[in-house]
């Protein structure tokens, strides 16, 4: 649903500019200037102390002389007049104002504090506020400019782009200019003092000419109603986003820019994968993307043909297709027979097909409908270097009406730059994504099985386990102290509430008394010591495994409580955990953590004592949609050995898989439980379940 107090950005009345300039170097100037030549049909109004005439348009000296109608203010005056400004603009009956004006939070304290107080005006007076330090809005299509960039404007068109940085604004719209690709609105954020990212997603996918929706991203102001508004906008809308800061240097550089708090970029991951989000790596592959899904159908999967007229480009197709996780179609008998009957002896009709130089534009197109017609396939990849023997541009001719009646995306490879350009042009007129490398293709393919797939998953709900109990779990946690791991029978007690099957440790205080319990488990059994002020007890000999009898019991007391206090002297030593030990299998790591911006997040990978090391992990936003759980297994090689490997026979992974679901549900649950992890959950053989063996918990 549409916040209705933001219409005034995107469709207003009448525009007022605060700090229109008579002098062409001016931004104020140029704002002025973009407002009138954008063809902007509203009323359109200058304010400057001094008076006089800008272009045409009387200089109103302040916000009283200024008539209705006019309902977005646009703010362009020194730092220290903004929060008076936008106090005039509220007792004109004005409550949308863009602050274009730099020298706040990004400058220091100063800054910042100024920015509070614009804050506190807007508030006091219900007005919302875009920016400071942005560049503005443009709506192509109303049209409506209110940017002070260097002309010529956006071009129209069906991508819209919303971005923290004012300056990435400028480069987008030259280069989509020189790309063939159209804007249909940009915003500029700034600081986002009031109005987020996550609030102009809505109305941006409500337009009825914004085809698709990119993103430059530094942070998310609120993650969870981030995730929720841009999964409800990515229903109607194809969302990309180029997310920066995932790399320390990056962050910090974030952080300063934009004084947003940046969370994990696994966390980010993790997000835009709940939000049907496609992430970019780069500016480029953004817009790549984003030209590819306003002007391709979706396919019907990962199948690709191939169609060149040169052995090399299809080999390099190929391999870029297969890269990413997409695969040459099996083309069927009679497409291969019926291609043979049309292509000279030396051509080849495997997938991919290469006509040899000699095709003509007529037999790309045939060869091309004959493909599409193969219910194999799913998309097609058509390439071609300079043609010897006619222009690129008879090519393009030729292959546009195959391409427009077609359900199935297809993407022409025009390989050159000067030679192909006329080809270029006849593509871009019809409204046809064309890319000059098969590399570039394959990723624009690729892009679109993504939206395909994600839209199959935007209505898939999170799993739930009837049989929690999630109060008991809030009385575990009650009862420990905020900042602390919990006790190992507390731990326990919340996989209990969950139904997460463990291996219960039982605490002895003296050796005598470790004999008793091991004689009651039975043996052979393992022995960790007990202690609030050691995490890791495998890091410092406080772990025995196999123990096989009471005599070597009362010597493991001793030597892990003794072994403790060598790595770590003073220590407080409870005693020591006696467990059964389990029969052999496989071991992994499941885990949740409370990322403070996105929320919690669930965690599986290759557990034991290398987890850090070995990094095979993957992280999900929990509660987890079974698809999700799936994901995450098939994501790491901790999961997809569960299948069995060599030696290694077949382990229960229908146990691990719920256990993941029941360990997201738990975070998901219970927000004060900051991190919860199991490390070993050992996986049995398959129908034998998966145990949590060792369980560490710590509370907010």
């Amino acid at each position: 649903m549409i916040d209705p107090t933001l219409l005034p950005f995107f469709q207003p009345q009448g525009v007022v500019i605060l700090g229109a300039s008579r002098e062409p170097a001016k931004l104020g100037y140029g704002l002025a200037r973009n407002l009138l030549w954008s063809g902007y049909s509203g009323a359109i109004h200058f304010v400057n102390p001094k008076g006089g005439t800008l272009l045409g348009y009387p200089l109103y000296t302040r916000m009283a002389e200024v008539p209705d109608p006019v309902d977005l203010a646009v703010i362009l005056t020194p730092p220290p007049s903004v929060p008076g400004m936008l106090a005039e603009c509220g007792e004109r009956g004005i409550r949308a104002a863009v602050i274009a004006t730099g020298g706040f939070r990004e400058s220091g304290p100063e800054g910042a504090a100024l920015e509070e107080r614009c804050l506190e005006v807007a508030r006091k007076i219900g007005m919302r506020l875009v920016g400071p330090n942005c560049v503005g809005l443009v709506n192509t299509h109303l049209p409506l400019d209110t940017t002070f960039l260097p002309p010529p404007p956006a071009p129209v068109g069906e991508v819209a782009f919303i971005s923290h940085s004012g300056a990435i604004c400028a480069a987008v719209i030259d280069w989509v200019r020189g790309q063939g690709i159209g804007l249909s609105h940009l915003v500029s954020l700034g600081n986002q003092v009031d109005v987020t990212e996550t609030d102009v997603l809505a109305p941006v996918a409500a337009d009825r000419h914004t085809k698709v929706i990119t993103l430059y991203l530094e942070s998310v102001s609120n993650g969870p109603r981030f995730v929720e508004q841009a999964r409800q906008a990515a229903r109607q809308k194809p969302l990309v986003v180029l997310k920066v800061g995932r790399y320390e240097s990056g962050k910090r550089a974030a952080a300063s820019h934009t004084g947003a708090l940046a969370g994990s970029d696994d966390a980010f991951k993790a997000a835009f994968r709940r939000a049907g989000v496609l992430r970019a790596d780069n500016s480029e592959e953004m817009l790549q993307w984003a030209r590819a899904l306003a002007g391709c159908p979706l396919p019907q999967g990962r199948s690709v043909a191939v169609l060149t007229n040169a052995g090399g480009p299809g080999v390099t197709a190929a391999d870029a297709i297969e890269q990413l996780g997409l695969r040459l179609a099996e083309l069927q008998p009679y497409t291969r027979q019926t291609l043979q009957a049309l292509l000279p002896a030396a051509a080849s009709v495997q997938n991919p097909v290469d006509m040899l130089a000699s095709a003509t534009p007529e037999l790309y197109a045939r060869c091309l409908e004959i493909l599409l017609e193969d219910p194999g396939v799913h998309s097609a990849m058509v390439i071609t270097p300079p043609p010897p023997m006619f222009s690129a541009g008879q090519l393009a001719r030729t292959l546009i009406p195959v391409i427009q009646t077609t359900p199935k995306p297809v993407i022409p490879v025009l390989m050159g730059e000067r030679m192909v350009q006329e080809a270029v042009e006849h593509f871009r007129a019809a409204h046809i994504p064309e890319y000059r490398f098969p590399e570039a293709a394959a990723s624009a393919l690729s892009a679109l099985v993504w939206r395909a797939e994600s839209l199959a998953r935007l209505d898939e709900q999170p799993w739930q386990a009837l049989d929690a109990d999630p109060e008991r779990a809030h009385r575990v946690l009650s009862e420990s102290l905020p900042g602390q791991f919990l006790a190992q029978e507390a731990a326990n007690e919340l996989m209990e509430a969950y139904c997460i099957p463990t291996v219960p440790p039982r605490l002895a205080s003296s050796a005598a008394q470790a004999m008793e319990l091991a004689e009651s488990a039975g043996f052979p059994v393992a022995l960790k010591v007990a202690s609030p002020d050691i995490a890791h007890k495998s890091d410092v000999g406080g772990v025995l495994l196999n123990v096989p009898d009471a005599a070597a019991v009362a010597r493991g007391f001793d030597l892990v409580t003794q072994n403790a206090l060598r790595v770590k002297p003073g220590a407080q030593i409870l005693g020591v955990h006696v467990q059964r030990m389990l029969p052999p299998g496989q071991e992994v790591i499941a885990g949740a953590v409370q990322d403070p911006l996105i929320g919690p997040l669930v965690m599986f990978g290759s557990g034991g004592v290398e987890v850090e090391g070995l990094k095979d992990v993957a992280f999900a936003l929990a509660p987890l949609t079974r698809s999700e759980a799936e994901e995450m297994l098939e994501g790491t090689w901790a999961g997809r050995r569960l299948r069995g490997f060599r030696n290694l026979p077949p382990a229960d992974r229908a146990s691990v898989l719920e256990c993941l679901l029941r360990l997201a549900q738990l975070a998901a649950d219970r927000p004060e439980l900051a991190e919860i992890e199991i490390n070993p959950l050992r996986v049995l053989g398959e129908g034998q379940g998966a145990y949590a063996i060792d369980v560490r918990a710590r509370k907010k």
